[in-house]
């Protein structure tokens, strides 16, 4: 009997097999007091080093089938594994607290998750599931549980489990693995990324298909809608999506060097990913990237036991910037607080940390640590194009405040003999409905503007994203929204500034047309939505989309907004 599922579609592709269900034995770790301490610390040593042993393994596997960027995953999983802080609470609890290893790894590990799970931006919570894949492998060790060894699997399959781990991931081979279909996970998880690197159809968060599938069924799935049905009703309907499917992408490949040009020719549209860390520009530029419109700062502080010093943040900077090959990279100057902490600082306790002294706020109050990251942001700029985005301002004060900061530290460097680059421009993240109303008067100061939706949407709507009562209210196609919007992209027009967007919205197939209509000139995305979007834009002259926009803003609500989008999309 057929039965139908959506999830969330997490790596593009179609494809139908039969379930290969991954049900691993579970971890059941005791509260049993260790005989001899002294054995049980040699037991995480030892564990320790058979788990970096299969780390180096994996990293080899993965560099041959994913490439360097894709690899770094592990040496990622290296450093938490080798973590001194971490090996120093392990030893605590065993000695402090009589605990056994295994328990000692876990209360570590749970942790330590904790705090990344709590986290509203994807990058950082997928930090969790690192935290968790190498501390699971740990455990294991200690336990004496065999880990599942995917690479053996020789027919084709979908991988049915309660999660994928990267390191699983990359023992796939996309000869056999066609697919593979979990209860939890999303687009940003490590898993997933790796999963588009090697072109196997993903969908993540069914919740219950590991009870809802046995062994023998079949499986069909679309990675990009998410829609999954268990022994499918029509096959051949399935097969004919997979063709049409595969052509589709052959055709979008051959847009990785062309220009974006709307239908009528149109060439004010710029094209730019979002990344997290160095390693990601790879990934931007194989998809056509035009430039990095969001470098995160964050991993720098997040991924350390200290506040990095400038010549630690210069390294990093400068690398992205010259890879970028004289296009632009915006990177936003350290964005934490709220649900971002750091283990090596205290933030005070806020009844609602998301509106309290985070971001900008917290940077203008601590220039002893904004000072670092602003030298080593001017000082790369020297390499190639640079954009500094001060991110969560409300106000006109704290931009001028922040920019004067700014300026006074390139003139010392200058005066110290250092280089910055003459292309520097000094923007700020749209996040604020306050920001937004008042862009006009913002945009006489700022270079540029990116729109930063998650947050614009929580703030404007007053429900918090994350929380599953008020779901409904997270509507990026709300007129309300597409209001502000134009504000911000009129604002910074009128005084001849561009205005851009790097949030969420700015990769969504639905929203590419109407923010073509509303005038937004930088989209920067996932880099793997950067050449769909792309072809989007080929399919649309700038008169139609200003049509759907013009009659956008005069919707009541979500809906209207988008069966007018559906119109337009229809037979393009």
């Amino acid at each position: 009997m057929s039965k139908k599922m959506s999830g969330i579609g997490a790596s593009n592709g179609i494809s139908i097999a039969k379930v290969y269900i991954l049900d691993e034995q579970p971890i059941k770790i005791s509260k049993e007091i260790p005989k001899n301490i002294e054995s049980e610390l040699t037991l995480i040593t030892s564990s320790i080093v058979k788990a970096k042993t299969d780390l180096e393994n994996l990293q080899v596997i993965a560099k041959e089938k994913l490439g360097e960027e894709k690899a770094a995953i592990f040496e990622a999983h290296a450093s938490i594994l080798e973590d001194p802080a971490m090996a120093e609470e392990f030893t605590a609890l065993v000695k402090e607290k009589n605990y056994n290893a295994a328990r000692a790894i876990k209360e570590v590990a749970d942790k330590y998750m904790s705090m990344f799970e709590a986290m509203d931006d994807d990058y950082f919570k997928e930090r969790a599931a690192d935290i968790k894949d190498v501390t699971e492998r740990l455990i294991r060790y200690v336990l004496n549980i065999p880990l599942a060894d995917l690479a053996t699997i020789n027919e084709e399959v979908i991988i049915v489990a309660e999660d994928l781990t990267p390191s699983q991931t990359a023992q796939l081979n996309p000869k056999f693995v066609k697919g593979f279909a979990c209860n939890i996970g999303g687009r940003t998880s490590h898993a997933a990324i790796m999963a588009r690197s090697l072109e196997i159809p993903a969908v993540l968060g069914l919740k219950t298909i590991l009870h809802d599938v046995k062994d023998k069924d079949v499986l069909a799935m679309n990675g990009e809608t998410g829609d999954v049905e268990i022994n499918p009703s029509d096959k051949n309907k399935w097969k004919k999506l997979a063709e049409n499917f595969e052509k589709e992408k052959e055709e979008l490949k051959k847009l990785k060097d062309k220009p974006t040009l709307t239908k009528d020719g149109f060439d004010g549209f710029v094209l730019e990913g979002n990344i997290g860390s160095p390693k990601d520009v790879e990934s931007v530029l194989e998809n056509g990237g035009e430039g990095i419109g969001l470098f995160r700062s964050e991993f720098l502080y997040m991924d350390n036991d200290h506040f990095p010093t400038e010549e630690e943040q210069f390294i990093s900077y400068k690398k992205v910037v010259e890879e970028m090959k004289g296009k632009i990279t915006i990177i936003r100057t350290l964005d934490i607080g709220g649900d971002k902490k750091l283990s090596y600082f205290s933030f005070p306790h806020e009844m609602n940390p998301f509106l309290g002294y985070r971001a900008i706020r917290f940077t203008l109050d601590r220039k002893d640590i904004f000072r670092d990251q602003i030298r080593a942001l001017l000082r790369a700029s020297a390499f190639g194009p640079v954009g500094i985005m001060f991110p969560m301002i409300a106000t006109i004060d704290e931009f001028l405040a922040a920019k004067k900061f700014t300026l006074e530290c390139k003139a010392e460097l200058t005066k110290e003999g250092h280089k910055v680059g003459k292309d520097l421009q000094i923007g700020m993240m749209v996040e604020i409905p306050a920001a937004a109303v008042n862009a006009d008067n913002f945009a006489k100061h700022a270079d540029f503007f990116s729109v930063g939706t998650n947050d614009l949407i929580q703030y404007t709507m007053a429900a918090d994203r994350m929380s599953e009562n008020v779901t409904y209210l997270y509507q990026p196609y709300n007129p309300s929204i597409l209001r502000l919007l134009k504000m911000t992209i009129d604002g910074a027009h009128k005084h001849g500034k561009w205005a851009g967007m790097c949030g969420e919205m700015a990769g969504e197939p639905d929203a590419l047309p109407l923010l073509m209509g509303l005038g937004l000139d930088a989209y920067s995305m996932s880099a793997t939505s950067i050449l769909k979007a792309r072809s989007i834009m080929s399919k649309l002259t700038l008169k139609e989309t200003q049509q759907l926009a013009t009659k956008a803003l005069e919707c009541e609500n979500s809906d209207q907004v988008l069966k007018l989008v559906k119109a337009v999309m229809k037979d393009k």
